[in-house]
Parts: structure tokens; C-alpha cells; sequence
């Protein structure tokens, strides 16, 4: 008869499981407590006795001495304690339902000024460990096709499904994100058809979320004016970019140490922002006050030429990057706050 119960506790929906479980608990806590008013002096004694009576078999603090105070013992000792089992496998397998989900990419994602990723490969792993060295704990979403995730930890997560398709980037909460990252898949070797098939991901993109940041990696650089009609922020050129680095590489050794400087935060000085502060008025204040902190100003966006307009009026929407080491940017964004 107990076993009989049980299994059609398991069919019952986890809704009707729970409401059954709060009322019996509620109904039996406010039973008892009438029954033996001098035992179960407040509905709390009568609630706890309740519940170490389903979940364990009672401690002996408190303990029915009446035949109806002990027949609702036994109705807990043999239904309360199955329901609880119950209720308590529910929950592990809803837990274990939730970790294959998560790792089948079948989670929805809801979190906003998260970086989405999509097309899973080793330029996109080491993308992944750049951002984590860059900013702790920086939220990502990892979109593929792959059957479980390639990577998965509090602060990364995965989305399974075509790229293409405009469900399978909602799920990513797309339109929140702070910018989108699309790699060249890294199993096609023909450029045109490895572009194509970005060409066609970031068309998506765009069309879901227009407004987000999306930088795309493209194989060949003769393939971004396919991408006119698609608003792209930013460009990628991987096969050149490695391609020119080897030869100025050979041509002038060492300078491979200076472009990985500036492309990884590992080690040694780096690219970094720094915020415009009000009492700025030409490049060259902020200029000067700078390389008495120790950072060289160098851009202003994509700007290179500062050392040839220091005196030019800083305008108010600048955006100054410089090079030093992460110790004096903190040092900078601290100082400057401190001043503010």
C-alpha cells in the first residue's frame, strides 16, 4: 500500500506535491496543538514536532500522550515521510535536470551587460582567458552548434543551437549585451565560404540587436565590403594580422614582444583607457599630466596622430588611450577619482 503511494506521489505533478506538502505540514502543526493544548503549548511546538516527525523520526522533546495526538503520528510516520522523500528526490532531480541543461546549452540566458560569443574555437578560448585576465568574473555566453559546452563556470555560460537563427541569439539575450564577438569557423578552410557563412551569423546579429557592439573575425580582407549593408562596428582580419606579424617579425626582431604586450594583459605595459577629466582643454594637457603619471597618451579613438595636434582643442566626447602597465592605470583611475 506505502509503495503504491509513493509511486503515485512520483506522477504528481511538483506543484500539487508542493501544496500538498504545506498543507499537511500547516494542517497537522495547528492539529496537534488542539488536540494536546498542555504538550503543544504554541503553534511553533506544534510545527516543529511536525516536522521532525517527517523528517526524521522526532527527536523526544516533544511526543503525543493522547490516542488522537498518537493516530496523527502515525498518519505523519506513514504518509508524512513518503511525501517528504518525495519531495526531496523532486528536488535533486530537478537539480540534476538543471546542470544537463546547463551543459546541453538548453538554459535561457536573462542577465544583461553580458559578452556573447559566438562560433566556438581556440582563438575564441583564448578570447574567453584574455577577458577573464582583462576583467574578473566578466559574464559570457558562449553560442555553438556543439552537443555540450566547451567551457562552463559561474560566469560562463552556453547556448546551444544555429547561430543563424534569431531564436537561437534570443536565448542569449542578444539585445543586452554588452558586445557580440563572431569567430570564423575554424572547420571550413575555404575563405569564401568561411566569410559567407559569418557574413550570414552577423546579419542576424544585426538584425536582433542593432544597437550592441559586434566585432567580427574575417578571413579574407577583401570580404568586408560584402559586409556594407551589414552594420558592423569593428573587423578582424586573422590570417593577415598573424601573416604581417611574422614578416615585421623578421624583418625587425624583438618587435613581436611589443605587439603581444599590447594585445595581452599577462604581461608588460598595455593598452588602456583613461577617462577625459573636465580641466583638459587641449591633447596636450592631458598629455603632459599623464606622462607625469607615467602613461603615454596615444589615441584618441582610433586616432594615432596626437603627438602632431597636442595643441587642438580636447573635445568633450574623447575617448584617451594610453600605454602603461596595469599598477598606473589603476593608480590614474584612482587618483582622478579621488580628485573628482
Amino acid at each position: 500500500m506505502l509503495q503504491k503511494f509513493i509511486f503515485k506521489l512520483v506522477a504528481i505533478s511538483n506543484t500539487m506535491i508542493f501544496l500538498s506538502s504545506f498543507a499537511l505540514v500547516l494542517i497537522s502543526s495547528i492539529l496537534i496543538v488542539h488536540l494536546e493544548p498542555e504538550t503543544f503549548p504554541t503553534y511553533f511546538e506544534g510545527f516543529w514536532w511536525v516536522m521532525t516527525t517527517v523528517t526524521t523520526v522526532g527527536y523526544g522533546d516533544y511526543s503525543p500522550v493522547t490516542v488522537e495526538g498518537r493516530l496523527l503520528a502515525l498518519l505523519l510516520y506513514i504518509f508524512g515521510i513518503g511525501l517528504i522523500g518525495v519531495i526531496i528526490g523532486k528536488v535533486l532531480d530537478g537539480l540534476g535536470k538543471f546542470r544537463k541543461d546547463r551543459e546541453e546549452g538548453n538554459i535561457v540566458y536573462f542577465d544583461k551587460g553580458h559578452y556573447v560569443i559566438i562560433g566556438w574555437s581556440h582563438k575564441a578560448k583564448a578570447a574567453i582567458q584574455e577577458m577573464e585576465e582583462t576583467k574578473k568574473d566578466t559574464e559570457i555566453v558562449i553560442v555553438d552548434d556543439l552537443e555540450k559546452a566547451p567551457m562552463l563556470s559561474d560566469h560562463i555560460h552556453y547556448i546551444k543551437g544555429d547561430v543563424s537563427t534569431t531564436g537561437v541569439l534570443e536565448k542569449a539575450n542578444i539585445k543586452d549585451a554588452s558586445a557580440v564577438l563572431i569567430f570564423a569557423d575554424e572547420r571550413i578552410e575555404d575563405k569564401q565560404l568561411g566569410d559567407g557563412r559569418t557574413l550570414l551569423i552577423a546579419s542576424a546579429v544585426e538584425a536582433v540587436a542593432p544597437n550592441v557592439h559586434t566585432v567580427v573575425e574575417v578571413m579574407d580582407e577583401e570580404h568586408i565590403k560584402n559586409f556594407e549593408y551589414v552594420n558592423v562596428d569593428e573587423f578582424v582580419v586573422s590570417h593577415e594580422t598573424i601573416s604581417s606579424l611574422f614578416v615585421r617579425s623578421a624583418f625587425r626582431k624583438g618587435i613581436s614582444n611589443v605587439y603581444n604586450q599590447l594585445l595581452r594583459r599577462a604581461y608588460g605595459d598595455d593598452l588602456f583607457h583613461i577617462p577625459k577629466k573636465e580641466s583638459w582643454k587641449t591633447y596636450r594637457d592631458a598629455f603632459n599630466e599623464l606622462l607625469q603619471e607615467g602613461a603615454t597618451l596615444i589615441a584618441d579613438r582610433d586616432n594615432l596622430s596626437i603627438n602632431r595636434m597636442l595643441d587642438d582643442h580636447l573635445p568633450g566626447d574623447a575617448e584617451l588611450y594610453v600605454i602603461c602597465d596595469k599598477q598606473t592605470c589603476e593608480k590614474i583611475h584612482q587618483r582622478f577619482t579621488e580628485k573628482d
